[in-house]
C-alpha cells in the first residue's frame, strides 16, 4: 500500500469517527430530552384566585340580561299559484271545474321574523329597530331568563328605524344609557344580541367612524355609528356598549355583499338620536320634527370653488320650499349656511340632523355666506309637514280597495330622498297593512300615486276621497324611482 492510499484510508477512518461522535451525541440529547419523566408535574390554577380580570366579562355580564330576544309575525299575501294548470283535463277530472278557482286569488300566509331589543327601564319599555317589527300583528319578547311575554307596540319612526315596546313586567334589569356625543373612533365597542336566533352573543370590535352617512336609503336619517363589530342577521335592534357597559347605539344594519355576510361594516343609530324618538313616542305617541324648508346640498371643492368660498365646508340651499320657514326668513337658493346657533355645519346631513332633533317653534340663528359676504339671519322653525291618510272604512262600514294603504304629501325633500325632481306631484306611500288588498298588488312603500281612477292626486286629503269612492277594483298611476306605471288595486 503506497503512501497516498495510506494516508486516505486514515482521513476516511478519522471522519467516520468524527460522525460517530456526534451522532452518539445527539442521541443521548435526543433521549435525555424526550425521556419520559418518571414523577411529571403540572402548575394548576389556584381555585381561590378567582376570575381573569383582563377582558370585558364583568360587562358583558351586567349587559346580558338587558339584551332580549324578539320575534314577530306578520299576514302577507302570497302571488296566486298554478294559474295555467286549471285548463288541463287532468286536474278537473279529479278536482272539477272549480279547481282553479282556488289558486286564481292570492293566498295569505304567516310571515316569522327574529330581532333583538334592549330594556331601557325597569318597567318593561323596549327599544329596537322599525323594521324588526315592521307590519307585526304579533310581537313576542323572550329575556334571558327565558321568560317569555306578549309585547305592546307603544310607538315606532321609520325615519330613524327605532321602535318602542312596552312588557308587562316590573323590576327588570335595564341598560345604563351613555352619551353617543362623546364616542370616539377607536373606541371599544361590544355588540349583543341574539343573531340568527342562536342565543345571547356578544361581538367585539371598535368605533370605526362616526356621523356615517350610507348613501344607501337604509334610514331617511342617518347619523350612524360605524363599527367592525360583527353584526348579523337578528342582532338587529340589539345594543352597541361602550367599554363601561354603557348603551351607545342600536346596531340597524350591515353592508354584505351577496351571501358573504357580515364584512365587517356594522351601523347602529347613536343612543342620543334613539332617546329623542323615545321621548317623543313616550310624550305625543309620535315623533314631531323641526322643518326649515329647504334642501341641502355638501360643499364639495368645485362647489366652494365656483361660488367664491375659500373651503368647502357648510350646507348649500339648493332650493327653498314654498311658504317655508326657510323662505320667510329670506333664505335663497345658493346660499351657504355655515353656522347654526353659533355652531359650525360641517355638512348638509348634519344640518338635516341637527334640525330633526329640535322642536317645531323653535328660533334658530343661522350665519349664511351670500355672494362671498357673511350674513345672520333668524328662522323660527315650523313643524315637519307628514300628513298621512290611512282610511280603513267609509261612513257607512263598506272596505275601501285602498284600506291599509298609509301615505304623506310629497314635499322637495321628500322629492330629493326618492331621487325625483322637486315639482314631483302626488302623495308618498308610507306603509301597506300586510293583510289588506294592496299588499298583493305589487304597491310598494316609496311609490308616489299620482292617479287613482284617472283622477289626479296631489295632496293625501285628494287620496282620501279617493279611498272613500274605491270599493271595487282601483286604478292607480304609481311614479316609481321616475318611471311611471299603473297598478290595479
Amino acid at each position: 500500500m503506497n503512501n497516498r492510499s495510506v494516508w486516505m484510508r486514515s482521513k476516511v477512518l478519522a471522519l467516520v469517527a468524527g460522525l460517530a461522535l456526534g451522532l452518539g451525541g445527539l442521541l443521548v440529547a435526543a433521549g435525555h430530552a424526550f425521556s419520559p419523566s418518571p414523577a411529571a408535574s403540572f402548575k394548576l390554577a389556584d381555585a381561590n384566585e378567582g376570575p381573569s380580570r383582563i377582558g370585558f366579562a364583568p360587562v358583558v355580564k351586567k349587559v346580558l340580561p338587558t339584551v332580549v330576544n324578539i320575534s314577530s309575525s306578520k299576514v302577507v299575501k302570497t302571488p296566486a299559484g298554478f294559474s295555467q294548470m286549471p285548463s288541463d283535463p287532468w286536474f278537473r277530472q279529479f278536482f272539477g271545474d272549480d279547481f282553479g278557482g282556488q289558486f286564481n286569488v292570492p293566498r295569505e300566509q304567516r310571515e316569522q321574523g327574529l330581532g333583538s331589543g334592549v330594556i331601557v327601564s325597569p318597567e318593561g319599555y323596549i327599544l329596537t329597530n322599525n323594521h324588526v317589527i315592521d307590519g307585526a300583528s304579533d310581537i313576542r319578547v323572550t329575556l334571558s331568563d327565558k321568560r317569555e311575554f306578549k309585547a305592546r307596540l307603544i310607538g315606532t319612526d321609520a325615519k330613524t328605524d327605532i321602535a318602542v315596546l312596552k312588557i308587562d313586567a316590573s323590576d327588570l334589569p335595564s341598560i345604563v344609557i351613555g352619551d353617543s356625543s362623546k364616542v370616539q373612533i377607536g373606541d371599544y365597542a361590544l355588540a349583543v344580541g341574539d343573531p340568527f336566533g342562536v342565543g345571547q352573543t356578544v361581538t367585539m370590535g371598535i368605533v370605526s367612524a362616526t356621523h356615517r352617512r350610507t348613501n344607501l336609503g337604509i334610514e331617511d336619517y342617518e347619523d350612524f355609528i360605524q363599527t367592525d363589530a360583527p353584526i348579523n342577521p337578528g342582532n338587529s335592534g340589539g345594543a352597541l356598549v361602550n367599554d363601561r357597559g354603557e348603551l351607545v347605539g342600536i346596531n340597524t344594519a350591515i353592508i354584505a355583499h351577496g351571501s358573504e355576510g357580515n364584512q365587517g361594516i356594522g351601523f347602529a343609530v347613536p343612543v342620543n338620536l334613539a332617546r329623542t324618538v323615545m321621548d317623543e313616542i313616550l310624550k305625543n305617541g309620535k315623533v314631531t320634527r323641526a322643518y326649515l324648508g329647504i334642501i341641502p346640498q355638501d360643499v364639495t371643492p368645485a362647489i366652494a370653488k365656483a361660488f367664491g368660498v375659500k373651503e368647502p365646508r357648510g350646507a348649500l340651499v339648493s332650493d327653498v320650499s314654498p311658504n317655508s320657514p326657510a323662505q320667510k326668513s329670506g333664505l335663497e337658493r345658493g346660499d351657504i349656511i355655515v353656522e347654526l346657533d353659533g355652531k359650525p355645519v360641517a355638512d348638509s346631513n348634519q344640518l338635516r340632523m341637527t334640525v330633526s332633533m329640535m322642536h317645531p317653534d323653535t328660533n334658530v340663528r343661522l350665519k349664511v355666506l351670500r355672494n362671498g359676504t357673511e350674513r345672520d339671519m333668524s328662522v323660527n322653525l315650523g313643524e315637519l309637514p307628514v300628513k298621512e291618510a290611512s282610511l280603513e272604512n267609509d261612513r257607512n262600514g263598506s272596505k275601501s280597495s285602498l284600506s291599509g294603504v298609509s301615505v304623506e304629501d310629497m314635499d322637495t325633500q321628500t322629492a330629493q330622498q326618492l331621487g325625483l325632481p322637486p315639482n314631483t306631484s302626488g302623495v308618498v306611500v308610507t306603509g301597506i297593512n300586510p293583510s289588506s288588498r294592496a299588499a298583493g298588488s305589487g304597491l310598494q312603500r316609496g311609490d308616489v300615486i299620482q292617479e287613482v281612477n284617472r283622477h289626479s292626486i296631489k295632496t293625501s286629503s285628494d287620496f282620501e276621497r279617493a279611498m272613500r269612492n274605491s270599493k271595487d277594483e282601483t286604478l292607480l298611476l304609481v311614479n316609481r324611482r321616475g318611471s311611471t306605471l299603473y297598478v290595479t288595486v
